[in-house]
């Protein structure tokens, strides 16, 4: 009896739901889950304009500004006047070109070890575990120990481990940090060992998600290891290697910390790369506004080389 009231009283209840009445209690109880939805995301929202859209937005306003520390009495409203004086400024080019050289030659490292590492792991039929702990353990160092350690213990004259190796080799010892040509291999070595292992460790997450069936139709076809590799697996590999490498590129175009406690940009300004020259130029120099066009120039490098990295990624 109870359970065919229930029944006849159902098509009341849904007449009540789509009646305009219900259709307005819907509505009201919208309204308050957006509300609530925003008053619980507006902390959140409001902590990462404070932390990244104000600084950027301080960035520019003080770009186009003079701004030394040195003549504060200088100080005002300039213009472009910055980024003019950036485009006459031979230092700037040297310090972009380092920083390109750099990027690209760390970047190239990176994947071309970090891919022959995953294929190589991939072989193993024992210790993948501690071989992927082993090699992680870089990327968990700060940058700044890493410079002190390399600079320390690994490139010192007469002392370090490399130069024992260069004199075991009969190269005789070398001035890592003092020679320009050495010094900017040295960083690059040094970054490229600290950030090859997360290369490293996404292709090889993506090699174990690739389809066997595809190897067993080219092993039954007779494709060489070379055939699976190109036609099989780079293909396949290539979303993974484009963001390894939009990801590393943007990092190593804003490096600082390394090159800064191993070289300080060193000798002269060999491994100036144009995060350190801005960092020169603002906190030892005093020229804050020209500082500042500085770090605007190298993030308009940046947004344009993600752009361009991003547009090959989409496209096949």
């Amino acid at each position: 009896m109870t359970m065919t009231k229930s029944l006849a009283a159902e098509p009341a209840a849904l007449g009540r739901v789509m009646s305009p009445s219900g259709t307005n209690y819907s509505k009201a109880l919208a309204v308050r889950e957006r509300r609530f939805a925003t008053a619980l995301l507006a902390p959140a929202f409001l902590a990462l304009m404070a932390t990244t859209t104000f600084p950027l937005l301080y960035l520019i306003w003080t770009s186009v500004h003079r701004m030394d520390l040195a003549m504060p009495f200088a100080d005002g409203f300039i213009g472009f006047a910055n980024y003019r004086e950036l485009l006459q400024d031979s230092r700037f080019w040297a310090s972009l070109a380092v920083s390109l050289i750099y990027t690209g030659t760390t970047v190239v490292l990176q994947v071309v070890i970090g891919l022959a590492l995953a294929l190589l792991v991939m072989g193993m039929k024992r210790g993948q575990g501690l071989f992927r702990i082993i090699a992680i353990l870089p990327v968990v160092l700060s940058p700044a120990v890493v410079g002190m350690v390399w600079r320390t213990f690994m490139l010192a004259p007469e002392f370090g481990i490399v130069d024992y190796f260069a004199i075991m080799a009969g190269l005789g010892s070398q001035n890592w940090l003092g020679d320009p040509t050495l010094a900017l291999v040295s960083v690059v070595v040094i970054h490229t060992w600290q950030w090859t292992p997360f290369a490293f460790m996404v292709l090889l997450a993506s090699l174990a998600a690739l389809p066997d069936d595809l190897y067993e139709a080219a092993r039954i076809d007779r494709a060489s290891a070379w055939q699976r590799f190109k036609r099989i697996t780079l293909p396949l590999l290539r979303p993974a290697i484009v963001m390894v490498i939009i990801m590393r590129t943007m990092v190593a175009l804003t490096a600082f910390a390394a090159i800064f406690t191993v070289t300080g940009g060193g000798p002269g300004t060999a491994t100036e790369i144009l995060n350190l020259y801005a960092y020169r130029k603002s906190f030892t120099e005093l020229s804050i506004g020209y500082g500042s066009a500085l770090a605007v120039a190298l993030l308009i490098v940046t947004v344009l080389i993600s752009a361009v990295l991003f547009a090959v990624r989409r496209a096949r």
